[in-house]
Parts: structure tokens; C-alpha cells; sequence
């Protein structure tokens, strides 16, 4: 049988996912093609936020693959991929000054990423084990099954809803250092922003489908109340 709710609900959020997803990759693509003026390499640009920041104990490493960059909080390290690491494109800059927008929000103590960081487990349990807790409860009736599948789900949801202040403000803050300190110049801050609004459309794709498929989760729990 086809499943309608799936079709309707969860569908639609997993065709903005795989665009937005093409549209970082197109846009990433384009200004890592472009050098920045001043020769700065993603590694440079992060390290010098880090240090104008006090953060001179946040290593920087190199690792492997494409966009794989992040912030690990637990070994303080920026870790930037092939891709950012030694490349001095626009592209390469603003991905590594969002990943030390990350690491300056967790030296001030940026309350969303507190709260995000306290969702972590629920949400990880809940990422794999909502949905099966909630499908054995309505094949066996059993209301607790699933109401726990659905406050797991709920842990998911409000993980990726917590997430969009975090990196929109890790953006922002990337921005606005890149222009303040004259890193780039006024036309290759716009570069950054096109890559990093990209970005941000994929976080949105996310929360968007962890909504969606709440909602479907709702729906076919309640059809089976009923």
C-alpha cells in the first residue's frame, strides 16, 4: 500500500532537503573557485577570529573530505576539510569563519547551543528509536509504547528547531567579523553570505522534515486511536 502519509507530509520537507543541499553545493562550488584578495586560507581566517577572541588554546586540524568542516567542543578543535583547510577562496573563508563563530559562541556561553547540547542524547535516542517505539505501540494498542515514541520524536524535533539560531548566529557573526576586520573586502563579504545563506537553507530542510515527520507520526498514531 502507498503510504499517504508519508506522501504528503514527509515528501515534500525531503525535496527542499535535496535542494537546498544542491544549492550549498553549487554555491560552495562557485566561490571556492574565487581567491580572496588578501590570500587569506580558511585555516588563517579562522585562526586569526580565534586569537581576536582570546581563543588561542582552539586548535585548528586538517581533515579529510568535502565540507566536512565542524567545531568540536569536547577536544576544542576546528577541524577543516580538504576543501577549506589551505584554500584561500572566499568560499573557504566563510566556512571557516562560521566554524569559529561556533567556537566563540561556546566561550561566551551562547544559550541555544546550551540547550542544544542538553537535547543531544534525547535526540540521538530519539533518531533511531521514535518511530519503532511508536509502530509497536499501535500494533499492540499500547498508548505508553506510543506516547514515548512521540516525546523521543518531539527531542528531534526540538533539537533541529534549537539548531537554527545556532548557526544562523555563527553565520552572522562570521560575517560581520570578515567585514569589521577587512579580511575581505565589501564584494567578498556578499560572496560569504551566498555560501553561508545556502548553508543555512539546509538546517531549515532539516528542522522542516523532523517537523513533517512529527507530524505524520501524530496522524497515524491518532488514526489508530480512532
Amino acid at each position: 500500500m502507498i503510504d499517504m502519509t508519508y506522501i504528503i507530509f514527509v515528501l515534500p520537507a525531503l525535496i527542499l532537503a535535496m535542494w537546498a543541499q544542491t544549492k550549498v553545493s553549487s554555491t560552495f562550488n562557485r566561490y571556492s573557485k574565487i581567491e580572496s584578495q588578501r590570500g587569506l586560507t580558511g585555516h588563517d581566517a579562522a585562526r586569526k577570529i580565534l586569537d581576536e577572541h582570546g581563543l588561542h588554546h582552539v586548535k585548528i586540524e586538517h581533515i579529510a573530505g568535502n565540507l566536512t568542516d565542524h567545531f568540536d567542543p569536547r577536544a576544542n578543535v576546528i577541524r577543516l576539510s580538504d576543501s577549506v583547510h589551505s584554500k584561500n577562496s572566499i568560499g573557504a573563508v566563510g566556512v571557516a569563519a562560521h566554524e569559529a563563530g561556533h567556537a566563540v559562541q561556546h566561550s561566551e556561553g551562547y544559550v541555544p547551543i546550551k540547550v542544544r547540547n542538553a537535547i543531544i542524547p534525547a535526540a540521538n535516542i530519539g533518531s533511531y528509536a521514535a518511530f519503532p517505539l511508536a509502530l509497536i505501540g499501535i500494533l499492540f494498542s499500547s498508548d505508553w509504547l506510543i506516547n514515548a515514541g512521540i516525546i523521543l520524536f518531539s527531542a528531534v524535533v526540538l533539537f533541529q528547531l534549537v539548531t537554527l539560531p545556532v548557526e544562523f548566529n555563527a553565520s552572522n557573526r562570521a560575517v560581520r567579523v570578515l567585514g569589521n576586520s577587512e579580511m575581505l573586502d565589501r564584494n567578498e563579504v556578499r560572496g560569504v553570505k551566498k555560501v553561508l545563506s545556502a548553508a543555512a537553507m539546509t538546517y531549515v530542510a532539516a528542522a522542516a522534515t523532523a517537523v513533517m515527520n512529527l507530524v505524520r507520526l501524530l496522524v497515524l498514531t491518532n488514526r489508530n486511536r480512532d
